[in-house]
């Protein structure tokens, strides 16, 4: 007698047959008092004959519930029902199984997979890991894909590990300690209540674009500003090709107005645009979130660093700012004789400003330093449609070039090419490896070394230097850089 009043339990719980006065706004079941965290949960599920309870009238919220009953919770709260279902095929869930039906759905939809030897265990407990991953597929929440967040025992080769993290970044898991998730662990019947009524309203605060409804076969560079109004999660809707960008999540955080842009892979029609620039506005309305996107065409003005490559800040040494900037086309017109500036962010960075560019083009930054030295820069910016900054480019225009090689290398005598003298100027400081660059033309050599040897214990050898010459507006540019190798030999 016993065991029929729980298997009675049990299929009223999962096929939500109503049991005594369960009124939505009244306490349902005496062992689930108003102070329990789940409370709110159960008694508004029960009031909508998601979930029911024992026949003597309680809850008993502390009991496990298994992997059939979730399967039909599940399928009531997403309303996946449909009239035909495919077979399964798990060789313990027949059609008499009270759960055939709710299970039968979920496994056509991708939801839920049975076993490794083609049992889905319905009577087996659902774990914590099993219900984060049956959760994320069910109410098609976004799955997070960097699951770094300090769970010791949610090994990276824990299948159900994205599940979780995806659950624990939308808010709606936590540990069961700072630095553990115990994913083997038995969900409650309270518990499972819970998590499950708010995943169902975290979904409804979610905007979901797919690439079909643009008519894309997937997204392609998808970008945000300002990360902390909401996150942006592309996904697949195809189980086999998890990488796929067939769909975007946006999910809110805080309300506030940030950018969204995406481009589309596999446009239908050529003649179709293939992007897509928003502002995304999020805001609380009665204690929903509410997003709403606004098409634009809107290009900001970009932040451009320049820099003398290379120079860094050494201890206690004072940082070298800018005196002045001006900023010219590559043909010498005058853009701005005073830019504005401010020192690069990187704190460690020496002879380093970033400057605003609002335009698309090719220009010349000359920057006048503290210390009386002048630099010239190389911009190129372009104009992208899809995104919402410029693309750029700057390189520090050198007018000479300085090659030092290590002083123990045994490079030998080094020969010039014939013509070079009519691209640069090489000298060598004498008894050295130090090389000078003067730039005269535009062209490309190497500066050979073929008597280099590999100095004893070092293992490594020089083959000589290139150089190229190019023209950066009206300036020449210089670049030369060693080819050298780890030949591996070990002498004795």
């Amino acid at each position: 007698m016993n065991k029929f009043l729980a298997g009675c339990a049990m299929f009223l719980l999962a096929c939500s047959l109503p049991v005594a006065s369960m009124s939505a706004s009244a306490q349902s079941f005496p062992d689930v008092p108003a102070s329990k965290h789940f409370a709110e949960a159960v008694n508004e599920l029960a009031s909508r004959h998601i979930i029911g309870g024992y026949p003597d009238g309680t809850f008993k919220p502390g009991n496990s519930i298994t992997r059939g009953q979730a399967a039909a919770i599940i399928v009531k709260l997403t309303k996946l029902e449909s009239a035909n279902v495919k077979d399964p095929k798990f060789k313990d869930v027949t059609m008499a199984n009270g759960y055939y039906k709710a299970i039968a759905i979920l496994a056509e939809n991708g939801v839920i997979n049975g076993y490794g030897d083609g049992r889905f265990g319905p009577n087996d407990s659902i774990t914590r890991a099993q219900m984060a991953s049956i959760i994320i597929k069910a109410f098609e929440l976004p799955l997070y894909r960097d699951p770094d967040y300090g769970f010791k025992d949610v090994v990276h080769k824990n299948g159900h590990r994205d599940g979780i993290y995806s659950l624990y970044q939308l808010g709606l898991t936590t540990g069961t300690s700072p630095t553990t998730y115990s994913p083997n662990a038995s969900i409650t019947r309270g518990q499972a209540a819970k998590i499950l009524k708010a995943s169902e309203e975290v979904k409804t605060g979610i905007m979901t674009l797919h690439a079909k409804d643009y008519k894309w076969k997937r997204f392609s560079d998808v970008s945000q500003t300002n990360s902390e109004v909401f996150d942006i999660v592309a996904d697949s809707e195809i189980p086999s090709h998890v990488n796929l960008k067939t769909k975007v999540h946006i999910v809110p955080k805080k309300e506030g107005t940030a950018t969204l842009s995406f481009s589309g892979g596999g446009v239908a029609n050529p003649a179709d645009k293939d992007y897509r620039k928003y502002y995304v506005h999020v805001k609380q309305v009665k204690g929903e979130w509410d997003i709403s996107l606004e098409e634009t065409s809107d290009i900001y003005s970009t932040p451009v660093q320049l820099w003398k490559q290379y120079e860094q800040i050494e201890s206690n040494e004072a940082f070298i700012d800018a005196k002045s900037i001006t900023l010219a086309t590559k043909d010498g017109t005058p853009v701005d004789e005073s830019v504005e500036y401010e020192r690069c962010e990187n704190q460690k960075l020496q002879y380093c400003n970033s400057i605003e560019l609002d335009q698309a083009g090719e220009f010349i930054a000359t920057v006048t330093y503290t210390d009386g030295k002048e630099v010239r820069y190389y911009i190129s910016s372009i104009k992208v449609d899809d995104a919402f900054y410029y693309y750029t480019h700057v390189t520090p225009i050198k007018p000479d070039e300085v090659v030092e090689i290590w002083d123990g290398a045994l490079l030998g005598q080094h020969v010039l090419p014939k013509g070079s003298e009519q691209i640069a100027t090489v000298t060598r400081d004498p008894g050295t490896n130090v090389f000078r660059i003067t730039p005269k033309q535009t062209g490309e050599f190497f500066i050979d070394f073929p008597d280099s040897k590999v100095v004893p214990g070092s293992h490594r050898i020089y083959y000589g230097i290139t150089v190229r010459v190019s023209k950066l507006g009206p300036y020449l540019h210089v670049y030369a850089e060693s080819s050298e190798e780890d030949d591996m030999i070990f002498n004795d």
